[in-house]
């Protein structure tokens, strides 16, 4: 019976632990109220007046989701009121950015970061343009320095990113209808994309494009890798080289490159376009199978 009892007492006391623990369990410190919530009373008065809004401010890598909430403001001001002015709102920041910076941006909304971004940049991007610049050193050699994290603009459906500087990780998985272009990606990039065009400036790792099914990507194969390893999947993509290109198609992309570079100022497109008889040979189309 003691050893009942003392069970029975362990029992209980080892409940109310867990109930405490369970109590704080989701308490995520703030040291200070989201940055972005000052914004919103400021950008809606701008929006009703029929002017633009714009500021420029620091951020770290505890400020997250920066533009989510004034992207849910202007989606419900425009379908209560279809015919007014939509806003145009501009937020710079400079510095290291949380994760899923320009979460839901809509259109009208441009962010510029000079600095880092953390993972699911552009998560649900719903028209918003996303600018990414390297600062120092990194930005006279963009495309050899990593300016944004994984899953960059998961399930995104519109707008677009452009990055003078390399993604992380299964770049615009489930993309479906954003422009992207960055200037490197690691493995699984543009994994079950299903719309929009991911152009990449530079090197890609493994199984690029697995589960593809819409939409177009371009890579630039600088060093004839991404073919000869055969770095995407042949199961999904169907690539074409230059001499298999179009006059249209080949345009194209002359024209990403360069709006790339007045987006960004990008030292990779500087030196593509400089060169661009002798580098655009080495870009490869990709179409996916049940497209091609």
């Amino acid at each position: 019976m003691l050893a009942a009892a003392a069970g029975a007492a362990a029992g209980e006391a080892a409940g109310e632990a867990a109930i405490s623990w369970l109590g704080g369990r989701n308490d995520r410190p703030e040291p200070h109220p989201p940055i972005d919530e000052v914004w919103v009373l400021p950008v809606m008065e701008a929006c009703n007046a029929g002017r633009p809004f714009h500021i420029e401010t620091h951020v770290t890598n505890g400020d997250r989701t920066l533009g989510a909430r004034v992207a849910g403001e202007l989606a419900l001001h425009r379908s209560q009121n279809p015919t007014a002015y939509p806003g145009s709102v501009t937020l710079r920041f400079k510095g290291i950015a949380g994760q899923s910076f320009g979460a839901f941006a809509v259109s009208g909304m441009i962010l510029e970061l000079e600095g880092l971004a953390n993972d699911f940049v552009g998560k649900g991007l719903s028209g918003g343009e996303l600018i990414l610049r390297a600062t120092g050193r990194a930005a006279a050699d963009s495309a050899n320095h990593t300016l944004l994290g994984n899953v960059a603009l998961y399930g995104a459906t519109g707008g677009s990113l452009f990055s003078a500087g390399r993604a992380g990780e299964r770049f615009a998985v489930r993309n479906s209808g954003a422009l992207a272009i960055v200037e490197g990606v690691g493995d699984h990039g543009c994994e079950y994309k299903t719309g929009g065009l991911a152009v990449v400036l530079g090197a890609t790792g493994i199984n690029f494009g697995a589960g593809m099914t819409g939409g177009l990507a371009w890579v630039y194969d600088q060093e004839g890798k991404f073919l000869a390893n055969g770095l995407y999947h042949r199961g999904f993509l169907q690539p074409q080289t230059w001499d298999e290109l179009t006059g249209d198609a080949r345009q194209s992309i002359h024209q990403h490159v360069q709006r790339h570079r007045e987006k960004t100022a990008s030292w990779r497109a500087k030196a593509l376009l400089r060169n661009w008889e002798r580098e655009a040979v080495k870009f490869v189309r990709l179409t996916p199978r049940a497209q091609a």
